[in-house]
């Protein structure tokens, strides 16, 4: 199937299926982070299952902090491939990342804790 052939489905479609916000799927195209792969003729941004992929990709980036530019990069990694040492070097990142958010969870679940009893 050519380019053409692909189905395409519009923004809200790409929303419900991602759980992002249109404005957020909006802002990613204007930073070029996640264009559509076409627009209709009457401007409408038309979305493939490789650019819905794509959106996925950029919601497991995010919370981990990484820039527009490394989010960039990342995308063209785990797209195209990359050298190992680009692999290892995000890798560790991501975990260091990922160790910052898991404390961050612990305390909020302590401050819940806290709160709930003193409402009870």
């Amino acid at each position: 199937m050519s380019d053409k052939d692909a189905v395409t489905m519009q923004i809200g479609e790409v929303a419900e299926r991602t759980q992002l916000s249109l404005r957020t799927i909006r802002h990613y195209d204007q930073v070029g982070l996640a264009p559509p792969s076409a627009r209709s003729e009457g401007g409408f941004r038309l979305y493939t299952e490789d650019d819905v992929e794509r959106l996925h990709h950029i919601r497991r980036i995010t919370p981990l902090g990484f820039s527009l530019e490394e989010t960039a990069e990342l995308l063209e990694l785990i797209e195209h491939g990359g050298s190992e040492e680009a692999v290892i070097e995000f890798l560790e990142r991501a975990r260091t990342a990922r160790q910052k958010l898991a404390r961050k969870l612990r305390q909020a679940d302590g401050l819940i804790k806290t709160l709930e009893h003193l409402s009870n």
